[in-house]
């Protein structure tokens, strides 16, 4: 596997992680790790537990992995785990693993199934294991699962392309064989990112559930969708071995003997399989780090000459002197009041190009999701015909009418324009929810001073919550407007010649003989 330096790299880099872990902070280093990407039931939890040769990742349906497990695969002769926020215990039991990463998803996501960006970070010890830095990212969806959040797609995909957009991070795109590769929302997440490949490892699962006749020979030999670093093909457990607790040493074993005796894969089985990939993995990610330690000492060394300035500058700094700590906290409001507006105007010095953020996911809001939600309504145009009919004929009762009454047409504008009222307010608690996150993004400045930053949040956030009541309210005014006076004056409003002569250009079109023509309407359909 190379020299000793060469092994020690990615030990080092999960110091690093734990130090800016522990310290709340990244320090703006991308750390060269794997982010491991792939749909709901791709594979990836069994991929990852097949790595340490245990049952440790929480399983159920819908959205099971809520926050991303940073996982440090360290080699050891004594098999544990521990985690960063826990670190004086030591899991030998890798149930109350799976417990403590439950427990420890509810505390910050809470019971509601919602999902966080804050990483845990978790190290297992073992023999079978080789030393690795892998992220598990939550699984992407399409539609919301239970009682999951409407909007838990777009949340899942902005948390993967934060992590997988940095240069730094290897991409490990998880794919089942029984779904069309071209298909693959792993894959097709990679390529935003890195277009080329470059970065991305595909590995291909469930290669023994396809059906009869096929295989995925092209697809393992990277003539189909290729990619740079290539595919590696891994068979996991069943959900019925899992159910039954199979051992996940036999497991492997059955998985290596289906390479060896597949007549499509046997030619390439000891460049497939689970060691295989793990050991991969292993000296993918070593070569990336030693590509990426010039620019990170640089880097570092480059903050800690900012740092020893800083340090410099506080050499006669009195904690006791009243001015000085009036002109810090002033300083610091007035930073968190530059840093919002920029994040909201998109003014900043510094451009981020790895995610959305502030105005501009607020900008999407409006131009993507308002559009989206108002296509949804659900319009049924064979029942917006009925009930035109019956309110004209309940409007003309016992008579039969000549023209189309007012009143039938202002009864069914009305109804119409009433459907507006969900699409706005959804709208209006989607810009809020990411102006309180544009908050606290702004406030993790002051996170050394908490009580500075809980009430910096408590008073902001109570103001945006009071003008959320006064625009909700101001909303469902001017949708009452609407419904009130119908503007036939518009340039779109159908009067009676223009539907007169839409009728009967339509009726030569589809005319049947000795069938009178329908009389027009005066508005659109």
């Amino acid at each position: 596997m190379g020299n000793r330096g060469m092994e020690e790299l990615i030990p080092l880099v999960n110091k690093l992680q734990d130090a800016f872990s522990s310290i709340g902070q990244s320090c703006h280093l991308d750390l060269p790790q794997i982010a491991v990407v792939g749909g709901q039931s791709a594979g990836k939890s069994s991929v990852l537990e097949n790595f340490v040769g245990r049952d440790f990742l929480p399983r159920g349906s819908g959205i099971v992995t809520r926050r991303p497990l940073i996982l440090q695969l360290i080699f050891s002769k004594t098999e544990y785990a521990e985690f960063l926020h826990c670190k004086s215990k030591k899991f030998t039991d890798f149930d109350e693993v799976r417990q403590e990463i439950e427990a420890e998803t509810d505390r910050v996501t809470g019971t509601n199934k919602g999902i966080s960006p804050v990483p845990i970070n978790l190290r297992v010890y073992s023999p079978h294991v080789l030393n690795l830095t892998l992220i598990d990212l939550p699984g992407i969806t399409k539609v919301p699962v239970g009682d999951q959040p409407a909007d838990i797609e777009y949340q899942i995909k902005d948390m993967i392309l934060q992590f997988i957009s940095r240069e730094s991070s290897l991409i490990l795109a998880v794919t089942p064989a029984n779904m069309d590769l071209a298909n693959s929302d792993a894959l097709k997440l990679a390529k935003e990112v890195d277009p080329q490949g470059l970065r991305t490892i595909g590995v291909i699962t469930k290669l023994d559930l396809m059906d009869e006749g096929t295989d995925a020979r092209d697809v393992l030999e990277n003539k189909l969708l290729p990619l740079r670093r290539g595919y590696i093909g891994v068979v996991n457990r069943s959900q019925k071995d899992i159910e039954g607790k199979k051992d996940i040493r036999a497991a492997l074993a059955a998985e290596r003997k289906f390479f060896l005796s597949h007549p499509a894969y046997r030619h390439m089985a000891d460049r497939m399989g689970t060691p295989h990939l793990q050991k991969t993995l292993n000296q993918q990610l070593t070569n990336h780090i030693r590509e990426s330690l010039p620019a990170l000492r640089s880097k570092l060394q480059s903050q800690l000459l900012s740092l020893e300035k800083e340090v410099e500058e506080y050499k006669n700094f009195r904690p006791d002197d009243p001015t000085r700590k009036t002109k810090a906290l002033l300083q610091m409001v007035q930073q968190f009041g530059v840093d919002f507006e920029k994040r909201i105007e998109g003014s900043g010095d510094q451009v981020d190009t790895l995610e959305l953020s502030g105005g501009a996911r607020i900008n999407r809001i409006f131009h993507e999701r308002f559009p989206f939600e108002l296509v949804k309504m659900e319009f049924d145009e064979k029942d917006l015909r009925r009930e035109i009919s019956y309110a004209i004929k309940n409007i003309h009762g016992v008579r039969t009418g000549l023209f189309t009454p007012d009143l039938a047409f202002e009864a069914i504008v009305k109804k119409q324009v009433v459907k507006l009222k969900e699409p706005c307010l959804k709208c209006v608690d989607l810009v809020i929810q990411e102006l309180i996150n544009t908050v606290r993004q702004c406030t993790s400045k002051l996170s050394s001073y908490p009580r500075l930053r809980e009430e910096t949040e408590r008073i902001v956030t109570t103001y945006i919550r009071e003008r959320e009541g006064r625009t909700k309210d101001q909303i469902l005014l001017l949708i009452d407007i609407e419904q009130s006076y119908i503007n036939t004056n518009h340039e779109d409003f159908i009067g009676f010649a223009n539907a007169q002569q839409r009728s009967t250009q339509l009726n030569k079109k589809r005319a049947i003989p000795n069938q009178m023509p329908p009389l027009p309407i005066l508005w659109p359909m």
